[in-house]
C-alpha cells in the first residue's frame, strides 16, 4: 500500500500559486481539484513526470479516504485495487483537476468569485 504521491512540477507550482492567491491550503485545493476532475466522465491520463511536490495520503484524503476511493471506483465503473487508486488514479485526477481549478480562478478573477462559481456548478 502506497501512502505518498508525487505531483508533476507543473501541478506542484499550480498548488503553490493557488495557495498564495486564495489562502486555501494545498490539501483543500487538492480535494476541490479532484472533485472537479470527477465531473469529467473521461478517465484522466496517468502522471508520468513526477518532479513536483510529495504529498502524504493521510494529509490528502484524511478520514474520508474511503469516500474518495468509492468516488474514483464509481468514476471508472470498476473495482479499483488500492495500489491503483492511490497514488495513480488519485494523482491523475489531481493533475487534471488542478488545471481546471486554476482556469476557474483565472476566469473568476478573485477568491470570492471563485467560491461563488464553484458553488453554482452542477453535478
Amino acid at each position: 500500500m502506497n501512502f505518498r504521491l508525487k505531483t508533476s512540477k507543473e501541478t506542484g507550482d499550480r498548488l503553490v500559486s493557488l495557495q498564495s492567491t486564495t489562502g486555501l491550503t494545498w490539501n483543500i485545493l487538492s480535494r476541490i481539484a479532484v472533485s472537479l476532475s470527477l465531473n469529467d466522465p473521461l478517465i484522466p491520463d496517468l502522471v508520468e513526470n513526477k518532479s513536483g511536490v510529495e504529498i502524504h495520503r493521510n494529509a490528502m484524503t484524511g478520514e474520508n479516504d474511503y469516500v474518495y476511493k468509492a468516488l474514483i471506483r464509481q468514476h471508472t465503473k470498476r473495482n479499483v485495487p488500492d495500489e491503483e487508486y492511490f497514488p495513480d488514479l488519485f494523482n491523475a485526477h489531481l493533475e487534471r483537476g488542478i488545471a481546471l481549478l486554476e482556469n476557474e480562478y483565472k476566469h473568476a478573477g478573485n477568491y470570492e468569485k471563485l467560491l461563488t462559481n464553484l458553488l453554482k456548478m452542477k453535478n
